[in-house]
């Protein structure tokens, strides 16, 4: 059985290489680099303290230390006031970012500090980090993998790479990254996933075999390992299979985050729309910050001819996360079928932007053109769509020819709880 497509994070057990990221990111600021407590010719000896730049840098260590994020920042402003080139106060600027999950301002300080301090490799890890939260996994591989050269042997940055590879889709580089993790990981069900993931596409059938019998022995009777196995059957269109398997999971552990968005999409693969809607809704209760419910919701009253109930929820969706491109593409489609071309461009058009590869988009704003007359840029998307066509796998060649959707998967992608 390939098992890809899809993970599980949980606070306690999911992407537990991410928590150690964090906390290296997020706990003690980085103090290293040159001029993190510098003093300039005119400052030594004697020097007022609020000219001192030592001073107002060791204030904001420890207004950080302690989570008063409000001094910590005001402090190193400060220091940057009177010492412009510190790069080390520019990163922990971006550590109160991070805390604050302000995910753009953070990587403004961390990019200003990478070019005051380019051999700090605190800053690399936490540019690579941000820009995996900010849903930018291929701009985050060469930050992390600047951090893997110089330091081989760190777990954190390790797998994060290995992480950011599959989600890039370098399937073949997350395996040679993720492989030397084996012995000691070998036991994680997250990690077994995500080398599965990377070896079925990179079509490593040997370490697809070798990585599947390690997760039936090392998932044993886990409310996760269920949850695993669903989505396997999802990913294989086997809905009925895959909430047998759900169901399992549920007995284990009824509140295991993702399990009833998960439930909801094998539902709605059999066509029972009412029970789909009741287990995102319940997903909402456990996670009510997860756009991907909301977009799941929309997709259900969209087919069910609802169109203002579904529009509701796509926009609830992109409220939760205004990156989200499948709810502007839904929205594309539902504003086209109600006659609405030009707010229909513009979805489809946003959708692009954020996902220039997004599976059908170029056919889709092919349509839209015909119909506004633009004939010249639709033909242009057309062929834009058939190449995309002839260069997808006779799998998913198959699905798109079935409208069938691939399968969600929000765990990959989702920060674990601080």
């Amino acid at each position: 059985m390939n098992i890809r497509g899809f993970t599980v994070c949980a606070a306690g057990w999911a992407l537990a290489a991410l928590y150690v990221v964090a906390q290296a990111a997020w706990g003690l600021p980085p103090t290293g680099g040159k001029r993190a407590f510098q003093q300039s010719a005119s400052t030594k000896g004697g020097a007022a303290p609020n000219s001192n730049p030592q001073a107002w840098f060791g204030k904001g260590q420890a207004a950080l230390q302690s989570g008063d994020l409000d001094t910590a920042e005001a402090a190193f402003r400060k220091v940057i006031e009177i010492d412009p080139l510190s790069g080390a106060a520019y990163s922990n600027l971006g550590v109160i970012a991070m805390r604050r999950k302000e995910w753009d301002r953070a990587i403004t300080f961390f990019r200003e500090a990478e070019k005051l301090e380019p051999t700090m490799i605190g800053v690399r890890l936490n540019i690579g980090l941000v820009e995996y939260r900010r849903g930018n996994y291929g701009r985050a591989i060469v930050p992390l993998a600047s951090v893997l050269r110089e330091q081989p042997d760190s777990e954190q940055a390790r797998y994060l790479l290995g992480l950011c590879q599959v989600l890039s889709k370098h399937y073949s580089e997350a395996v040679t990254v993720m492989d030397p993790l084996w012995a000691k990981k070998s036991n994680d069900v997250v990690y077994l996933y995500l080398m599965d993931i990377a070896a079925v596409e990179s079509g490593q059938k040997d370490l697809d075999e070798r990585v599947l019998k390690q997760l039936a022995t090392a998932g044993e009777e886990k409310a996760e390992f269920h949850l695993i196995m669903g989505k396997a059957y999802l990913n294989r269109d086997e809905p009925a299979l895959a909430i047998g398997e759900l169901d399992r999971a549920a007995v284990l552990n009824p509140k295991l985050p993702f399990l009833h968005f998960n439930l909801g999409l094998a539902y709605r693969r059999t066509g029972d729309y009412q029970r789909a809607e009741a287990e995102f809704r319940r997903d909402i209760e456990v996670e009510p910050d997860l756009p991907d419910n909301y977009q799941q919701l929309g997709v259900i009253y969209a087919r069910s001819g609802n169109a203002s109930e579904a529009e509701k929820f796509f926009r609830e969706a992109l409220k939760q996360d205004s990156k989200m491109a499948r709810a502007y593409a839904e929205l594309a489609k539902l504003y086209q079928e109600q006659g609405k071309l030009e707010p229909a461009l513009k979805m489809i058009d946003k959708t692009m932007q954020l996902a220039p590869d997004y599976e059908g988009g170029h056919y889709l704003r092919g349509r839209i053109l015909v119909r506004l007359g633009r004939e010249k840029e639709a033909r242009a998307e057309f062929a834009a769509a058939q190449k995309a066509l002839d260069d997808m796998t006779p799998k998913r060649r198959k699905a798109m020819g079935e409208e069938q959707e691939a399968v969600p998967n929000p765990e990959l992608t989702r920060q674990p709880n601080q």
